[in-house]
């Protein structure tokens, strides 16, 4: 490939003229205090107090990633290993996988004095070659992470060496684009940290809603009367579902949606079902024990993972894993679900099986639940629940286009395509 005047093709990619190709190693000056493991820090030495432990847990892809779980050790024991204390602002790389190479930049977490495990490098390269905050962005792609994957070694934990790290080279443009570049990047930061803050907030309003909701400890201004305790077997009609012969080709790749839990754990939460990921024939549904489903029913996994649900706004089959609900005339479907994702610990505490856990249809159909004997109140509920779900749907992908273009920008800003100086 022919490269432009302007480029040059470095051991760090093509990367603009005025950019240099400088190793991990360089960047430090080859100073070991610049560029250094953490401790090995043995069992017998954790306490509950005293000096904190950075694990390598606590390292995420370019953000510091905190826990409840945290481990000390005491000042004895600082002295007697001769262990390194870290500073705020310091760069953490974890050289353990998943994935080796991640980065963050260590930011005040309220401790006196902090150090870190042996397999995060602590790089403290001078302010006059780089600026950190580029640094961690670069530390970021996914350029980086190949580089490291190539270096790695370990058969029951892969890792990479420090001193294999210390050879990658990365592109360093002059210290003023690096800047313009990490303020550019850290505005994306915020928005992304201050979406993921509205987000949180609004999933524990949802969370506190349902349990006011569901449970009728709050009552929806216009609707009175005892609640009641009814059977699911009395609120719904619960089916199973079956898997036609895998042998027999004519039973799949037809025109029925064949749901297995993995369709709805694709989900990750969201509400509805509009397709599978396979589909079987109407001659598999016959020869099988799968049924149909109408649209607007709730499907629901009653193996491993249990109680997962979603609303089905096509009609679907499902595979052996489900106990399904078509629920009655009496009953709202949304109220119906929300209720039916409260209940996965009660079902699990019935669940049977000596090789994995599964709730039956007869244990099912006898599971009793409270609920407003109102249908307006039902859905009233369920209208409240749906729309903090659409809220947050919303957020959520506002928030995963701001990412998108975040990566979209570190693409161009980090190669030199895209110049701010």
């Amino acid at each position: 490939m022919e490269l432009s005047s302007c480029y040059k093709q470095t051991d760090a990619g093509m990367i603009p003229e005025e950019w240099e190709a400088i190793s991990i190693f360089d960047l430090s000056d080859r100073r070991k205090e610049l560029f250094d493991d953490g401790d090995w820090i043995e069992a017998e030495y954790l306490t509950s107090s005293g000096i904190r432990l950075i694990q390598t847990g606590n390292i995420g892809e370019g953000q510091f990633t905190d826990k409840e779980s945290k481990k000390y050790i005491s000042e004895e024991s600082f002295k007697k290993l001769g262990c390194k204390a870290l500073q705020v602002g310091d760069l953490l790389i974890c050289r353990l996988a998943e994935p080796a190479g991640r980065a963050c930049i260590l930011p005040y977490i309220g401790e006196e004095r902090i150090i870190t495990a042996v397999d995060v490098t602590i790089f403290r390269p001078p302010s006059s070659l780089a600026d950190r905050r580029y640094l961690v962005n670069v530390f970021s792609t996914p350029r980086w992470f190949q580089f490291v994957n190539e270096r790695c070694g370990g058969s029951t934990r892969t890792r990479i060496a420090r001193g294999e790290l210390g050879k990658i080279k990365i592109p360093l443009p002059p210290i003023p684009e690096q800047r313009a570049i990490a303020e550019a990047l850290g505005d994306m930061d915020a928005l992304l940290g201050a979406l993921d803050r509205i987000i949180a907030k609004k999933c524990d309003l949802k969370q506190a809603a349902m349990q006011q909701l569901l449970t009728g400890q709050t009552r929806l201004p216009g609707f009175h009367g005892e609640w009641q305790l009814k059977r699911l077997g009395d609120v719904a009609d619960i089916r199973s579902g079956g898997t036609p012969s895998t042998a027999e080709a004519l039973f799949w790749d037809g025109d029925v949606p064949w749901c297995t839990p993995t369709d709805i754990t694709a989900l990750h939460g969201y509400k509805y079902l509009g397709e599978t990921s396979r589909m079987i024939t109407q001659l598999g549904l016959k020869a099988s024990s799968a049924e149909m489903i109408p649209a607007h029913s709730i499907v629901m996994t009653s193996r491993a993972t249990i109680g997962e649900c979603a609303i089905n706004t096509v009609p679907v089959s499902t595979n052996q894993g489900f106990k399904n609900f078509i629920p009655f005339q009496t009953i709202d479907v949304d109220f119906l679900y929300y209720l039916l994702t409260t209940q996965k610990h009660g079902f699990i505490s019935l669940c049977g099986g000596s090789t994995f856990l599964e709730i039956g249809k007869t244990q099912l159909v006898s599971y009793q639940v409270r609920l407003p004997a109102s249908k307006d109140e039902q859905a009233a509920i369920g209208k409240i629940l749906s729309d903090m779900d659409a809220e947050l749907s919303a957020l959520e992908q506002r928030r995963n286009k701001t990412r998108d273009l975040k990566q979209a920008m570190m693409q161009e800003l980090l190669t030199g395509r895209t110049r701010l100086v």
